[in-house]
């Protein structure tokens, strides 16, 4: 492992000219709404067939592959990175975030115990990094390594055949009615002469990536993803920000959603559409026996005001911050104040490395408004769909923060900040996030666009998962009634009214005496599991979001608490218009506030096992997903048959005991 002892010690050669450590990433100022110049569609380099593509390597797009691996079928995959596993690997959040009854059951989809319990097998049964945040804190190659080792495993149990291809892209979707009739990727490589790969932070990358043509730094294979001769398969959207929605134009949604019945902890009575989650780009540092020198990055007082340790006895006792991410430990007797060196840290702190761009101005993830006017949605002229300059951002607030970290004086929201010297930054190909520049390959995004499904019973407007269907705040506080038209809040009171709905929507009940309905809503299609908090990381108020004072979006904390355990239901990955399409992960149909809780990474597993088993199903029996829940409420034998395929296949369905008459689940933490 490579430790470098201050930022400004890597070269990054880019065509016989020297940019040095993170002025490479200061140099590239893109601007942010340029129109694609797309050069005439090269010919097609490489053309595969497959019964599943799944674009997007993530947690969600791995548990679809090994799923539709295991059902015997021919799966390509796709990746933006290098690496498998999204969140735990390429975003370096190599922490699981899981609920404590959860875990002490073990009750998990069988792909994710297997993950977990492999990694803690390979450290005797104990916490690699004797963290405090979770039970399991790993390398996030380690866990990248695992996942490759459970695809080929997979391929041989089914007999299925696995077609990985890291580093690509899509660019382009052929449809016809309702139908994708091909997918176009990019794969990239070094050029000649030019440095590896994870050489340069995504934003100086990303643009290069979607760019056909060759370049000084990659060179591009087009690959043409294609059916099998039957003319059947699936495509599932696996991907961080919810790109295939946005080519398929399919009804989509970003950051929050106007208040409502179904919502009504927004901060926004219209939405708001560019005030998703903060993302974050991870880093990993190494603690020493010595103090170590730091020198500022360039950029470093434009954010130095933006920091914080946001509680005190985190400013007076830092190794807690340390070790509370801790993925790489010398003793696994440390405790939580206890730092050894040698001990490794992941950093993904709120008030330090989050970046949380909010308005029209810095928004990371463009609205269907900005990417037709930067051109993105014009023949040829898909990007990627991102901000660069927010990329930019976020990953020099991470740098920035490393630095404070180590040498800062100042807290900007505590009186008191004392300097960590004892610390080593951490870069290189075999550093932990396997990087030259040393932060993640990928931020960790906690939010993409977001599918609006189907009409559904219930549903007029298209199904999502709402936050009233499974948080467990007090919906009776005065805030509600406040804040909601008298109509509004008769409505929520019947959402959350359990079996005495029907007595509210006659009247029977005022809508102020009714009690909260003591578990989530239970969803006829449930495919798959999650149990975690409504847990926020808000976007700024102000541009940019490092402004010194600025604040957190006002109220967008207030979804923010403990969930029932839920269900994820079959709608919620059914897009209209494309039949074929399945969506998976962070972009299924679900609102802002409950986003922030089906977001973590078991949760991530089971929609995607959910995904690659529906694929699989309706190719072997020829019924289409749709088809699965079009009649919804009734009964539909072939739905009842998938869901008894999940769990047969170790994928529950639901919690044990779930019943309408069930209410009891306060012992479930």
């Amino acid at each position: 492992m490579k430790n470098v002892l201050s930022l400004g010690a890597i070269a990054l050669p880019l065509s016989g000219a020297v940019m040095t450590g993170w002025g490479a990433l200061s140099a590239v100022a893109a601007p942010d709404h340029r129109v694609a110049q797309s050069a005439p569609a090269r010919a097609v380099d490489q053309e595969v067939a497959c019964d599943v593509l799944v674009v997007g390597g993530g947690i969600s797009g791995v548990a679809a592959t090994a799923e539709a691996l295991k059902a015997g079928r021919t799966v390509c995959l796709t990746e933006i990175t290098d690496w498998v596993g999204g969140q735990i690997t390429a975003q370096g959040t190599s922490a699981l975030d899981e609920k404590p009854t959860q875990r002490s059951r073990l009750y998990f989809p069988q792909g994710y115990t297997e993950l977990r319990q492999a990694i803690l097998a390979q450290n005797n049964n104990k916490n690699p990094g004797s963290c405090w945040v979770s039970l399991v804190c790993f390398m996030p190659k380690q866990g990248h390594d695992k996942l490759q080792a459970m695809l080929r495993n997979a391929e041989k149990e089914g007999k299925g055949k696995l077609h990985f291809f890291p580093n690509t892209v899509a660019k382009s979707l052929q449809v016809e009615g309702s139908q994708i009739l091909s997918v176009r990727g990019i794969q990239h490589s070094p050029a000649a002469g030019a440095p590896p790969l994870n050489t340069y932070p995504l934003s100086r990358t990303i643009e290069d990536s979607y760019r056909e043509t060759d370049s000084e730094l990659f060179t591009k294979k087009i690959v043409r993803f294609t059916p099998p001769a039957s003319g059947n398969w699936y495509v599932v959207e696996a991907t961080e920000t919810g790109e295939l929605l946005a080519l398929t134009d399919v009804p989509y949604q970003v950051g929050i959603d106007p208040r409502s019945h179904r919502n009504p902890s927004s901060p926004s009575e219209t939405g708001n559409p560019y005030c998703p989650q903060a993302l974050t780009y991870t880093f990993a540092m190494e603690a020493t026996d010595t103090p170590q020198p730091a020198s500022p990055p360039d950029f470093y007082e434009q954010y130095a005001k933006s920091y914080s340790f946001n509680d005190d006895r985190y400013a007076q006792t830092p190794e807690l911050v340390f070790t509370y991410r801790r993925i790489a430990s010398q003793d696994p007797n440390s405790g939580s104040r206890t730092v050894v060196p040698g001990d490794i840290s992941m950093q993904n702190w709120s008030w330090g490395n989050d970046y949380g761009p909010g308005t029209a101005a810095d928004n990371y993830l463009l609205t269907r408004e900005q990417l037709r006017s930067a051109g993105q949605l014009d023949l040829g002229g898909w990007q990627g769909g991102y901000r660069v300059s927010a990329l930019k951002g976020a990953e020099e607030q991470a740098i920035g923060f490393f630095h404070w970290f180590h040498s800062g004086t100042s807290d900007a929201k505590l009186p008191i900040k004392k300097p960590y010297p004892n610390l080593r930054y951490l870069q290189g190909f075999d550093a932990p996030m396997g990087t030259a520049h040393g932060l993640s390959k990928y931020p960790y995004l906690r939010e993409a666009r977001r599918l609006v499904g189907r009409y559904s019973y219930g549903y007029p407007d298209g199904f999502l998962i709402d936050e009233v269907a499974m948080s467990r705040k007090s919906f009776n506080e005065p805030y509600y009634r406040e804040t909601l038209t008298p109509e509004a809040y008769r409505n929520l009171a019947a959402a959350i009214a359990g079996l005495r709905t029907i007595d509210v929507i006659r009247g029977n009940i005022e809508p102020e005496t009714v009690e909260t309905r003591a578990r989530s809503h239970i969803y006829p299609d449930s495919v798959g599991i999650g149990h975690y908090n409504l847990d926020f990381h808000p976007c700024m108020a102000e541009t940019p979001p490092e402004k010194p004072g600025n604040q957190e979006l006002p109220g967008e904390r207030q979804g923010a608490g403990e969930s029932f355990p839920f269900q994820i239901p079959l709608r919620s990955m059914i897009p209209p218009k494309i039949d074929n399409l399945i969506v998976t992960g962070k972009s299924m149909a679900m609102s802002h506030i409950s986003a922030s809780a089906y977001r973590v990474h078991a949760i991530e597993w089971s929609m995607g096992a959910a995904a690659g088993t529906t694929a699989a199903f309706s190719l072997e029996t020829g019924v289409m997903p749709f088809q699965l829940v079009e009649n919804l409420p009734r009964a539909n034998p072939k739905l009842e048959e998938l869901q008894k395929r999940l769990n047969a296949n170790g994928n529950p369905t639901a919690f044990p005991n779930t019943s309408i008459l069930n209410t009891n689940w306060k012992d479930w933490k």
